[in-house]
């Protein structure tokens, strides 16, 4: 299993001190998150590709539907050069609560996804090179040839991890087209909730019968360990990693102060 740490705040000075950190104490990964309006996070991960060497690096998540998914290819694969092959991006429908209506942004849950699923489509295609077309309901592209930008450093692609709504159809059929999971359950009566163990199994043994890529495949688990106590760390941790986690991203999106978020951080993850 490897171990991520999501910034929960703070500005870019903050993230570059807190990414060196993290390299430092032996995290495998470092995310930031992409508000509506905000610090850039594209811009933050460009920095603090300057100022690393080894920890993978990325968003936790973009919501497609409101960004260019064009203009997402390009600054990916510009970041994927500028890293040496350290980015992964992880996309979703994001939480239309944080500023959706307030900047005019589709809020509209099937229109979102339908969003999301071309602009995965472009943002892979558009990553293989020209010539690209693409005829979608809410996207059309056609190739060109103006100055195309050179590939992704990874191949066949950046990974690409996407939330999954278990058990719902359209939603895991999705997933299948990516490299990775963020995992949660759509209750019957609507409510979403944190997969157990049990229920990560199964999504497992999902992706493992249908996915028809060959490209390494992540699931990965969101939590926050209790600082100090490896002990326990090592016992919240293990029966994901046992159920088939690949990636444990500590998050501390309730953090009364960054002091404490650094103090987690440069305890490094879970033994």
């Amino acid at each position: 299993m490897k171990f991520g740490f999501v910034m929960p705040s703070g500005n870019v000075h903050d993230a570059l001190r807190f990414a060196e950190a993290a390299e430092a104490a032996g995290w495998d990964g470092f995310f930031v998150w992409e508000p509506v309006w905000g610090n850039d996070p594209w811009v933050t991960l460009a920095a603090i590709a300057m100022r690393t060497e080894r920890i993978r690096l990325g968003t936790l998540l973009t919501p497609l539907s409101r960004r260019r998914p064009w203009k997402v290819a390009g600054e990916t694969a510009t970041l994927d050069q500028l890293s040496h092959g350290r980015v992964i991006l992880s996309v979703g429908l994001g939480a239309p609560e944080t500023g959706f209506a307030n900047f005019g942004e589709a809020t509209d849950r099937k229109t979102r996804a339908e969003l999301l699923d071309e602009s995965i489509d472009i943002i892979t295609g558009l990553w293989q090179g020209q010539p690209f077309n693409y005829d979608g309901k809410h996207y059309h592209v056609t190739e060109t040839t103006f100055m195309p930008p050179e590939p992704p450093v990874q191949q066949p692609r950046i990974p690409i991890w996407v939330v999954g709504a278990w058990p719902q159809p359209k939603s895991m059929a999705r997933v299948l087209k990516c490299d990775g999971l963020l995992p949660i359950i759509k209750e019957v009566d609507g409510r979403y909730t944190q997969p157990t163990p049990d229920q990560l199994r199964e999504m497992k043994a999902y992706v493992e019968t249908n996915r028809t890529l060959t490209s390494p495949f992540d699931i990965i688990k969101e939590g926050e360990t209790p600082l100090d106590k490896k002990v326990e760390w090592a016992e919240m941790v293990r029966p994901y990693a046992e159920a088939g986690v690949t990636w444990w991203i500590e998050s501390m999106w309730t953090a009364p102060n960054l002091d404490m978020v650094l103090e987690r951080v440069q305890h490094g993850p879970p033994p």
